[in-house]
């Protein structure tokens, strides 16, 4: 389909986002900003004339250079509940000469969605022992979603509420007669010989006990959350790292500055730090932190931080939404 038939009947403000987004001569703070307005349109329920459009104009930016921000895309997609995001994260965890970072996060994007027409394509990749691990470990945990959402065992399930909106990679634990202590679920969480689905339970578990931050449970939750970022599997690291930029909680920056200053670390698990101190942007020293990484070796790093330093910003000034979300009237955006 040609760029002029895709967007013919799109109105201004999406057309104004993706040439934001795809754009290699914008800045990658405001291509970011660009990218969560279209995010905003993309997941909105139920799905307006809109949505179409703005999975369309994230998808386009699947050509850029940006590592971190293809990344991105790939996440928001997951997040759309709409089937018109499949086929384009599978184009991308398909190709062996993409970014292993983006291919990780497009299958677990397809895992979010949930949709079983995904499983063939996430079998052979985990089963294939000459992909990467963090594919094959992804798409491991993909499956095991998609058969979880389409299953018996869910409509049974009672699960906690949850302060957060996103589809994760795999749910909490479900709520027993009596409730999994913060002892358990951290057994849970740091036993190797578990399935990774069921310690991503258990780590999401550990999540809701530690949101809102006054939680009486809170800060023993973090602290049993930072000790998997001593796991043995790098995409468990990041998805801890993840975790904590949902959170936003003072208790978890020294183990975030720890991971952002180790240079051995895996760069997806850094990056991710690196973007969960952004979040925690207004609390002392964390930007001077985040600024000692500009000139980082790794260039995912070096964007992580300048997307981060952006948040931070963001969080001080008391803006409602880290979003360009454009208005009925708006045909332009504003500079971030």
């Amino acid at each position: 389909m040609s760029l002029s038939t895709e967007v013919a009947d799109v109105d201004e403000t999406v057309l104004t986002l993706r040439k934001v987004l795809t754009s290699e001569s914008e800045p990658l703070a405001r291509r970011f900003r660009a990218l969560f307005s279209l995010k905003h349109l993309a997941c909105l329920q139920p799905p307006t004339e809109q949505s179409l459009p703005a999975i369309q104009a994230i998808a386009a930016g699947f050509t850029s250079r940006s590592a971190l921000l293809k990344h991105e895309l790939a996440y928001c997609l997951g997040q759309t509940r709409n089937h018109d995001s499949v086929s384009y994260l599978q184009k991308v965890v398909k190709d062996v000469e993409e970014d292993a970072m983006c291919r990780h996060e497009a299958a677990e994007a397809l895992g979010a969605l949930g949709y079983d027409d995904s499983l063939d394509i996430l079998k052979k990749l985990r089963d294939d022992e000459n992909e990467l691990e963090i594919i094959r470990e992804t798409c491991d945990i993909a499956v095991d979603r998609i058969l979880w959402e389409n299953s018996e065992e869910k409509k049974v399930e009672k699960l906690k509420p949850s302060d957060f909106t996103s589809i994760d990679p795999a749910p909490p634990m479900p709520l027993q007669a009596s409730e999994a202590s913060i002892p358990d679920l951290e057994r849970t969480l740091l036993n190797t010989k578990l399935p990774l689905f069921q310690r991503y339970r258990a780590m999401f578990g550990l999540r809701d006990l530690a949101s809102p931050p006054d939680l009486p449970t809170a800060v023993d939750a973090v602290n049993a959350l930072a000790k998997g970022l001593k796991d043995p599997s790098a995409l468990f690291r990041h998805e801890v790292a993840f975790v904590f930029g949902q959170l936003c909680h003072p208790a978890s920056i020294p183990c975030l500055t720890e991971c952002l200053g180790d240079l051995k670390e895996q760069g997806m698990v850094r990056h991710e730090a690196a973007e969960a101190l952004g979040s925690l942007g207004d609390e002392e020293g964390v930007e001077d932190t985040l600024k000692s990484f500009l000139n980082d070796p790794e260039q995912v790093v070096r964007d992580s931080v300048i997307v981060a330093l952006d948040m931070a910003e963001f969080e001080k000034s008391g803006q409602v939404e880290y979003a360009l979300v454009p208005d009925g009237n708006a045909t332009a955006v504003p500079a971030a």
